[in-house]
C-alpha cells in the first residue's frame, strides 16, 4: 500500500504546484509549475533523503569511530533479512533517530550522537530495530516524500503571503484575492494533517516490529522514555516541523503546538503496548 501512498503524495505536489500557477500567472503559470511540479517529483522520489540527510547536517559514519553501532546494525539488519543500510551519524545532543530512503537496498538510518550518550546497547538495539522495521515496511520513501511535500506546502503558503501583499495575480478583482487568502490559510493546515495521518499508525507497527528483530521490548520502552524526557527537556535545534515525523520521537515536543498537534503517537501508549507485548498480552 505504500506505493499507492507515495503516487497519491507526488500527485497532490503536482496539483498543488498546478493551482499556485493558475493562481498567479494563469496558463502560463500552470505550465511552469508542471515542468516545476515534475522536476520537484523526481527529486523528492531521487533525492529526498539526501536532502533530509543534508538538513541535519548528518555524515556517513565511520566504522573505525562508531564499531558499536555498526555492529548493532548489522547484527538487526541480519534478523530482519535486510541488506545493511548507510549509517550516518549527526552531532547533536538531543537524542533522536530517523530511517530514510527509497527502498530497502538504497536506505539509510541516522543518529544523534546523543543517543549513542545515554542509551545502553539493549535500547540502542530496541530504536535502531524500530527504524529498520520503517526500511522494511517501506515507510521511508512516504515518509521523506512528505516531508518534501510539506515544505513546499509551507513554501507555497508563504509564496501565497507576499502574493497578497505585493498585488500578485492575474486580476485583483477576479477572486483570485480570495483565493491566495484560503491558500494562505488552508496550506499549514492541510500540510499538518497530511503528516498526522502518515506517521501516528507506523509508530506502533514500527515499535512493534523493532520489538521482534531486537527481541528486546522492554529496552525499547525505556529508550523511549528516555528520549521522550530528552527531547522534552531540550528539544532538538534545527528540527523542522515538515521533517519532524520522521523521528522516533517528536523533536518538536516541548513546544505547546507540537503537543496539542503531535505528528506521533503517545509515549506512554506506546510503552504500555510494549509492555503487553514483554508479558505476552499482546501478539508481534
Amino acid at each position: 500500500m505504500n506505493w499507492v501512498k507515495t503516487f497519491f503524495l507526488m500527485t497532490a505536489m503536482m496539483l498543488l504546484f498546478l493551482l499556485v500557477g493558475d493562481l498567479l500567472a494563469g496558463k502560463s503559470g500552470m505550465m511552469i509549475a508542471l515542468i516545476f511540479s515534475l522536476l520537484m517529483n523526481f527529486g523528492s522520489y531521487w533525492f529526498s533523503d539526501k536532502i533530509v540527510l543534508t538538513m541535519y547536517r548528518a555524515r556517513e559514519a565511520s566504522r573505525n569511530e562508531f564499531p558499536e553501532l555498526y555492529r548493532v546494525v548489522e547484527k538487526l539488519a541480519h534478523n530482519a533479512n535486510l541488506p545493511v543500510p548507510r549509517v550516518y551519524v549527526i552531532n547533536n545532543p538531543t537524542p533522536n533517530a530517523f530511517a530514510t530512503g527509497r527502498n530497502p537496498n538504497h536506505a539509510a538510518v541516522a543518529v544523534t550522537t546523543g543517543i549513542l550518550n545515554i542509551l545502553n546497547e539493549d535500547e540502542l538495539e530496541g530504536v535502531l530495530g524500530h527504524e529498520l522495521t520503517h526500511v522494511k515496511h517501506r515507510d521511508i520513501l512516504v515518509g521523506t516524500i512528505a516531508a518534501t511535500l510539506v515544505g513546499t506546502i509551507t513554501f507555497i503558503a508563504r509564496l501565497a503571503g507576499w502574493a497578497m501583499i505585493f498585488g500578485g495575480g492575474r486580476n485583483s478583482d477576479d477572486g483570485e484575492g480570495l483565493a491566495s487568502l484560503v491558500l494562505l490559510i488552508l496550506s499549514p493546515i492541510v500540510a499538518l494533517l497530511l503528516q498526522l495521518a502518515i506517521s501516528r499508525s507506523r509508530e506502533y507497527l514500527a515499535d512493534a516490529g523493532g520489538a521482534a528483530i531486537s527481541g528486546k521490548p522492554l529496552a525499547l520502552a525505556s529508550a523511549l522514555e528516555k528520549l521522550e524526557y530528552a527531547n522534552k527537556r531540550a528539544p532538538m535545534r534545527n528540527a523542522g516541523t515538515s521533517s519532524a515525523h520522521l523521528f522516533i520521537v517528536n523533536p518538536l515536543s516541548s513546544k505547546s503546538i507540537a503537543k496539542l498537534f503531535s505528528t506521533h503517537p503517545s509515549t506512554e501508549e506506546r510503552i504500555r503496548r510494549l509492555q503487553e507485548m514483554a508479558a505476552g498480552r499482546r501478539p508481534y
